[in-house]
C-alpha cells in the first residue's frame, strides 16, 4: 500500500460526500495504490451510515467507529494504528484543509522528507478571537518548549512509515501529535497554503475543547509552568519575609504601628492565591501521570470493516 488517507469524523454528514469525491479524484491521479480511513468519533448524526456506503462500493475505503467520542487526536491515532501505507496523509473532513493540496504534500515527500506539513497563510472564515488566541498560542509553546514545534500548522500533514511507527511507541493518553511528530525528528519540511472556510455544519472544536487541547500541548512537552510556580514560590517567600522585617520593626522599633486586617488580608489573599494557582498546575501534571498509570484503552472500537482489529486502543 503507497499511501493512507487518515479522516477523523464528528458530525460531518454534510461533508461526507463531497470530501470523498475530492480525495478520490486527487488520489486517483497521484497513480498510488491508497485507502481511506474514516474515524467515526462518536458522531451524532448519520455520518457513519454514509461512510459504511462508501465502504460498500469500494474496499479500499475503510472505517472504524468508536463506542463513544474520544477527541480528534485519539480518532487520529486510532488510524494511525490501523493503517499499513508506506505514507499516510491526515486530513479533517471539513474541506478547510483542501484535498488537492496532498498533490503538492506527495510530490514534497517523495523529494526525500518524512514529513510534510502544510502551514497556513491565511485563515478563511474564522472569527478574529480565534485567529489571535491561535496565533497567541503557537508562539508561546514554541518558545517554552525545547522542541521545535511550527506555528500556524495543524494536523494536515504526509508522514513516513518511520514516523507512524514511532507515533505507535508512544503511550500517553493526552496526545498532541504535531507535537509528537516534531519531537521525532528526521527530515521534516512545510509548503504554505491559504486555508478555506469550513464547506457545512459547525466545528466541534468549542472554546473549552481548545483550552483542554492547548493545555495537552503545554503539558506535554513543556515543564515551564512548574518553573514558573517554583519561581512564585521563591518570590513570595522572599515578599513574605520582607513584611515579617517590616511588621517586627514597626512593632518593636518605631512603635508606629496600627492594629487592622487590612495588610493581613491582602497577605493571605495574595499568598493563598499563589498557593492554589501552583496547586492547580501541579494537579495538572498529576492528573496526567495518573491517566497514563491507570493505563485504560486509549479508545474503544464499536465496528468496523478492517479485518484483524484492535477492539480497542491498548
Amino acid at each position: 500500500m503507497d499511501l493512507s488517507v487518515i479522516i477523523p469524523i464528528y458530525n460531518e454528514e454534510l461533508n461526507i460526500s463531497l470530501l470523498h469525491s475530492r480525495l478520490k479524484k486527487v488520489i486517483d491521479s497521484l497513480n498510488v495504490s491508497w485507502e481511506f480511513i474514516f474515524i467515526n468519533d462518536g458522531s451524532k448524526d448519520n455520518s457513519l451510515i454514509l461512510i459504511k456506503e462508501l465502504a460498500k462500493n469500494d474496499q479500499r475505503i475503510k472505517y472504524i467507529s468508536f463506542s463513544r467520542n474520544f477527541g480528534h487526536q485519539v480518532a487520529v491515532t486510532a488510524g494511525l494504528d490501523a493503517c499499513v501505507g508506506d505514507s499516510v496523509v491526515i486530513i479533517d473532513a471539513d474541506l478547510q484543509d483542501p484535498p488537492e493540496l496532498i498533490t503538492d504534500l506527495y510530490n514534497k515527500f517523495r523529494e526525500g522528507y518524512d514529513v510534510v506539513y502544510a502551514r497556513r497563510k491565511a485563515r478563511k472564515g474564522e472569527s478574529i478571537m480565534k485567529k489571535i488566541t491561535a496565533k497567541i498560542f503557537y508562539r508561546i509553546l514554541k518558545s517554552i518548549t525545547s522542541v521545535n514545534i511550527p506555528v500556524d500548522t495543524g494536523d494536515f500533514r504526509i508522514i513516513s512509515r518511520k514516523i507512524v511507527d514511532i507515533l505507535k511507541q508512544m503511550p500517553e493518553k493526552h496526545k498532541y501529535l504535531r507535537g509528537q511528530i516534531s519531537w521525532a525528528g528526521y527530515n521534516q519540511t512545510f509548503i504554505e497554503y491559504n486555508r478555506d472556510e469550513r464547506n457545512a455544519g459547525k466545528t466541534g472544536y468549542t472554546y473549552k475543547k481548545m483550552m483542554s487541547f492547548a493545555m495537552d500541548g503545554v503539558t506535554s512537552f513543556s515543564n515551564f509552568p512548574l518553573k514558573i510556580v517554583t519561581y512564585a514560590g521563591f518570590l513570595v517567600s522572599l515578599v513574605a519575609f520582607i513584611m515579617i522585617v517590616y511588621a517586627l520593626y514597626s512593632r518593636f522599633i518605631t512603635k508606629d504601628y496600627v492594629q487592622g486586617w487590612t495588610s493581613l488580608m491582602i497577605s493571605v489573599l495574595f499568598i493563598g492565591g499563589i498557593q492554589l494557582i501552583s496547586i492547580g498546575i501541579i494537579g495538572q501534571y498529576l492528573s496526567r501521570i495518573n491517566d497514563n498509570v491507570r493505563n485504560r484503552p486509549l479508545y474503544i472500537i464499536g465496528e468496523t470493516n478492517i479485518n484483524n482489529e484492535k477492539k480497542s486502543g491498548e
